[in-house]
């Protein structure tokens, strides 16, 4: 059997160990990778700070059943994202730690059960190779070191997928088929999109009606039953939900109602809003670059796939599921990349039993060395051009700091980078290139998590605005943000005022103008662009720039003389929201 891409150098005493050490080492490897920089950083925008401040004011207040974000309802995603990363919050008190650990601990487990099914389904060998194919993809790890709801969504969609495999492919075995079931509707009340794993029993049926000896006692009238489990998960939350809505009847919490249960799941879906993108974004925008190298991968080991498909069911059932994803998330207008993350799992373990035993077309070693070559040369040129203050760095850098010593020291990191891929290439030219392109993975990502997290917080955070900003406050003062965004609530240490998420931007104006004239000691922030029909500018006092913006501090002395009242007073203060950071 040909030596794998990259387990030709390993040792083979690793594959003599049992399949639970195997495991236990391959996670431990992956846990360093995932888990370095977690505490080193803060929750930086766009979702990160949102989900943060939804979970401290979950344990702050003690209501956990429905988010809220600065004390008003959050209906944008259901809570159970939120409920992980405030239940770490309750028990470390640590929002720099609980805020990363719930997609750093999903992430191990999606490697898990990768590797599991792997080991079933092949051998130890190709568990392995599944679990590094699906490290080497920039998109799982990006999402295993961010607090975005989606490798947690992923993460359950791999646990369904795994139950419905284990059932079909090595059962029957109702239980897990049921388990796989009940985690579409720990997914659903996630992120929507749980359900997405039965999109497989499509192609299973498929491939029923053309051999019918296929699927015997797995596909049968019990699979009917397997939406009730679901169905069952999702009544868990909705129920309670529903009752203590109509409890509260008011009309902000039939609003987070009907928002949760229709705007932002089928409307959202359908006619989409935000992030709107052609049919086409996912194959030419996040395909070829999130998931490199693996669709080269696919081009590469397409004939022995097309073999081993002609005997292997689990081939074409799991690349018509994929094929499936794509097309349901790029029929929607608004599309991100973070969307198809679910999908990797399960193309990994397409790739890895194809990898044990066969080489990928002889074009591919050359590419992948040309690739890391030509990426490796850009990093350490892009590094000299930082050091050199190129004009368009300067510029791109003026969105975050105008210091130029931050410019220089982001250039002597990507140099790094740069010169430790062209290492790893020249340093290891026996070895071959996937192994390569692997270890240079995975030193960026160490080096990222702890030298570029230091160069990054304090151009990602609004902490010098709002330090800047607590300087002309009074102790007992209380700060206003019109147009808020969750970053600066999050890091205020004063008592932060705003006038609705939901409110049109003269409505703002009307109410923070309102709340100035009642509230001793009120001094309100508003990035410079916004227009104040309320307010003057002139004489406000600049307190810097963050995320792309220069903010303003307004005092009494820029009110004007009167302003029209509002349609209805909206204004939701929340106490030291910054008080995390003490």
């Amino acid at each position: 059997m040909p030596a794998s891409p990259f387990v030709r150098h390993l040792p083979d005493t690793v594959f003599n160990l049992s399949r639970n050490q195997l495991l236990l080492l391959l996670l431990a490897f992956a846990a360093v990778v995932i888990f370095t920089g977690i505490g080193l950083r803060s929750p930086w925008p766009a979702d990160e700070p949102r989900f943060a401040e939804v979970a401290r004011e979950m344990v702050a207040s003690g209501q956990w059943l429905i988010p809220m974000r600065g004390g008003e309802f959050y209906p944008d995603k259901p809570p159970v994202f939120m409920w992980s990363i405030a239940f770490f919050y309750w028990l470390t008190g640590n929002l720099k730690i609980a805020f990363l650990l719930p997609n750093a601990l999903c992430s191990l487990l999606t490697l898990g059960l990768v590797f599991d099914l792997g080991t079933r389904l092949w051998n130890q060998r190709t568990g392995a190779i599944a679990v590094m194919l699906l490290m080497l993809a920039p998109q799982f790890v990006i999402q295993a070191q961010k607090a975005q709801i989606d490798a947690m969504v992923a993460c359950w969609i791999a646990v369904a997928c795994y139950g419905l495999i284990r059932h079909f492919f090595s059962g029957p075995a109702w239980g897990w088929y049921f388990v796989g079931w009940a985690f579409m509707g720990l997914g659903i009340i996630t992120k929507g999109v749980g359900f997405l794993p039965a999109l497989m029993l499509i192609p299973i049926v498929v491939m029923k009606l053309r051999d019918r000896a296929l699927f015997r006692g797995t596909l049968t009238w019990r699979c009917a039953l397997g939406p009730l489990a679901m169905l069952a998960v999702v009544a868990a939350w909705l129920i309670p939900m529903v009752l203590y809505v109509n409890n509260l009847g008011t009309e902000e919490a039939l609003a987070y109602r009907n928002n949760i249960l229709f705007k932002q799941t089928g409307e959202r879906y359908a006619d989409s809003w935000g992030h709107i993108q052609p049919w086409y974004y996912y194959l030419t925008s996040v395909i070829p670059s999130l998931w490199f190298p693996l669709p080269l991968l696919l081009l590469a080991l397409i004939r022995p796939l097309s073999e081993t498909a002609r005997y292997r069911p689990i081939i074409p059932v799991l690349l018509g599921w994929i094929a499936l994803v794509i097309v349901f998330f790029s029929l929607s207008p608004g599309k991100r990349g973070v969307y198809l993350l679910p999908a990797l799992p399960m193309l990994a373990l397409i790739f890895a039993p194809l990898l044990s035993s066969q080489k990928p077309a002889g074009w591919f070693p050359p590419l992948l060395t040309g690739v890391q070559l030509l990426l490796g040369i850009a990093l350490m040129a892009v590094g000299v051009l930082a050091w050199n203050d190129h004009p368009r760095l300067v510029e791109k850098v003026a969105d975050y700091s105008t210091d130029p010593a931050k410019l220089h020291e982001a250039g002597t990191f990507v140099f790094v980078i740069g010169l430790a891929w062209l290492i790893t290439l020249f340093g290891f030219w026996r070895s071959r290139a996937l192994g390569r392109l692997f270890l240079a993975m995975m030193i960026t990502w160490l080096l990222l998590g702890t030298w570029g997290y230091r160069i990054l917080e304090p151009l990602r955070t609004p902490r010098n605005v709002l330090a800047a900003a607590e300087q002309h406050i009074p102790p007992g003062g209380q700060l206003g943000m019109i147009d808020f965004r969750e970053q600066f609530l999050l890091f205020s240490k004063r008592d932060f005022t705003h006038f609705s998420f939901f409110t049109g931007r003269e409505q703002e104006n009307r109410n923070a103008w309102l709340w100035m004239s009642e509230t001793e000691d009120s001094y309100l922030l508003v990035a410079d662009q916004i227009e104040l029909p309320c307010f003057t500018k002139e004489g406000a006092i600049p307190v810097g720039t963050a995320h792309r913006d220069s903010y303003l501090l307004l005092t009494d002395e820029q009110m004007n003389p009167s302003c029209a009242p509002p349609d209805k007073v909206k204004r939701f203060t929340t106490p030291e929201p910054g008080s995390w950071q003490d």
